[in-house]
This record gives structure tokens, C-alpha cells and sequence, in this order.
């Protein structure tokens, strides 16, 4: 049996190597539609699986759920079985993007109480040798379990919240400023953000220059971050992004900062923007 570790959610690439057990899962995915699947087979980790964000990680996409919505349980539990995933198994997930795709994974599993983490730097912070070959592994039983009430909003409460003004919570909004802004939407039919919600791209969690480029700030660093922002308790955040995959970097940094866990709006942007509900444009929340 796999030994049980207390994962942080976000390690380094040197405590992977040491660590005994571990399954790297390579999320990598792309908005822009290249395939994550041929990046895989290119090179990647050692022994690391595949874990494909719509086939995996994702139900049924539409307009009144979002372009990601989570996977039932059943089917949730059956994909990481089919993986050779168990409920002890200790999950490390990676891809190229900081994070961006992997952290879907590891939030998922980590709402679930499953040892998951997210590899910091990606790929590129490996500096062993990698594979081309496909790791298949040996199906398991990984049980079935709910997704927590509190792990999730609906788009009734993010409403709720992002009216509140912070009294009831704070909605935020891991998109890059200018979707926010609502000067670009490349996917989504209207432009802007929830009224209310204020803007924390999740590309501001990483280092933007000097040796950890692209790689976590620091934990210190975080708590400056979601401060200015408003933030001091996590669990009175909200997150969401395009469609429920971005946001959660920023539970996980936020996490990863020790201000706690807050919640996903998993239908997020892609869920809001086909819905009647108004949209904001601009810098400010409302």
C-alpha cells in the first residue's frame, strides 16, 4: 500500500524525486486547442499518466452549467480508477502553463481529502530525463465520494456575495485583467465580469522574473497579494475564471499562503455570460 502523505498544495520538483509512491499526472491542456495529449507523448515525467481536462475532469459542457462543469462523483471516481489512481495514492500533477490546468486536478482530489499537490514550475522544473513512452497503470477501486457542499457556489450565491459589497464574502475573478476589464473575450459570448467581483488574475500568483520565473511566490508574498485585494479568509472567497479550471490556482494560493480554502464557481464566465444576469465592464467591481 502506497505510503500516505500530507501534501501541501504546491511542492517542488526535489520533493517529488524523494518521495516514494507518488503519481505525476501531466493535465497539460490548451485554450487554443492543441492537443495536451501530444504534448504527453513528446516527453513527459517519469511513470506520469495522462489526464485529459475534458474527457476526466469535466461533464457535459452547455450553456446553463458552463464549458467545464464537474464530472458526477461516479463518474469522477471511475476515471481516476480507470488510471490506476486510488483514494491513497499521492497525486502530483504538472503541466506547462504554472499550473493553470494541472491545479483543476489537484483542487478536486484535495476537496475530496486526497493527497494531491501541484508540481511547481511544471515540466519545466524537472531536471531528470523524460519519457515518450505511455504509462499505463493497473485499474483500481477509487470509491465513490460526493463533492462537498462547500467546495462549490452556485451561480445564485456568487450573485448573492458579489452584491454583499464583502459583507457576505468576496467574489473573485482569476481571468487576465482585460477579460475582466471586458476589453477581450475570446470564448464567451459577452464581455466583462459579475458585478461585484474583483479582479485576481491567477497569472499573478507566480514569479514574473529572476531565477523562479513562472514559478508560486512565496507564501508571504501571497498573503500581500490577497490582502490588497481584500482578502484575509479564504473561506469567505469565492473564485471563478472562463469556465471553472484557472480559479483554481488561485484557491490553491491561496491555500498555499495558509489563508485557508475558499470555494469554486465551477460554471464561472462560461456559465454567467449565457445566463440573463448583468455584466460590469471597467477596472472596478461594479
Amino acid at each position: 500500500m502506497p505510503t500516505r502523505y500530507e501534501f501541501a498544495p504546491i511542492v517542488e520538483a526535489s520533493e517529488v524525486a524523494a518521495l516514494q509512491g507518488v503519481v505525476a499526472c501531466d493535465v497539460r491542456w490548451y485554450l487554443d486547442g492543441r492537443s495536451g495529449r501530444d504534448a504527453y507523448d513528446a516527453g513527459h515525467l517519469p511513470g506520469a499518466v495522462f489526464i485529459d481536462l475534458d474527457e476526466h475532469l469535466t461533464s457535459i459542457p452547455g450553456p446553463t452549467v458552463g464549458r467545464h462543469p464537474l464530472p458526477t462523483p461516479e463518474a469522477f471516481a471511475r476515471s481516476m480508477g480507470d488510471l490506476g489512481i486510488g483514494p491513497d495514492d499521492p497525486v502530483v500533477a504538472y503541466d506547462d502553463a504554472g499550473g493553470m490546468a494541472a491545479g483543476r486536478l489537484v483542487w478536486m482530489l484535495r476537496v475530496l481529502g486526497r493527497p494531491a499537490a501541484l508540481l511547481d514550475g511544471g515540466v519545466g522544473a524537472w531536471d531528470g530525463p523524460l519519457e515518450t513512452s505511455p504509462t499505463v497503470r493497473s485499474p483500481v477501486v477509487m470509491p465513490v465520494e460526493p463533492w462537498p457542499v462547500g467546495a462549490v457556489a452556485t451561480i445564485d450565491e456568487v450573485a448573492a456575495v458579489a452584491a454583499s459589497g464583502g459583507a457576505e464574502g468576496i467574489v473573485l475573478d482569476a481571468r487576465g485583467a482585460e477579460r475582466y476589464r471586458g476589453e477581450s473575450e475570446p470564448v464567451d459570448p459577452r464581455a466583462g465580469h459579475v458585478p461585484g467581483a474583483r479582479s485576481a488574475p491567477f497569472a499573478a500568483n507566480l514569479e514574473v522574473e529572476g531565477p523562479r520565473t513562472g514559478r508560486f511566490r512565496s507564501p508571504d508574498d501571497l498573503v500581500a497579494r490577497y490582502e490588497e485585494i481584500g482578502v484575509v479568509d479564504a473561506a469567505d472567497v469565492v473564485a471563478y475564471c472562463g469556465s471553472g479550471v484557472s480559479a483554481c490556482h488561485d484557491l490553491l494560493a491561496m491555500e498555499h499562503a495558509g489563508l485557508g480554502r475558499g470555494r469554486l464557481f465551477v460554471g464561472s464566465w462560461s456559465q454567467w455570460s449565457h445566463s440573463d444576469r448583468p455584466a460590469a465592464v471597467g477596472p472596478e467591481p461594479c
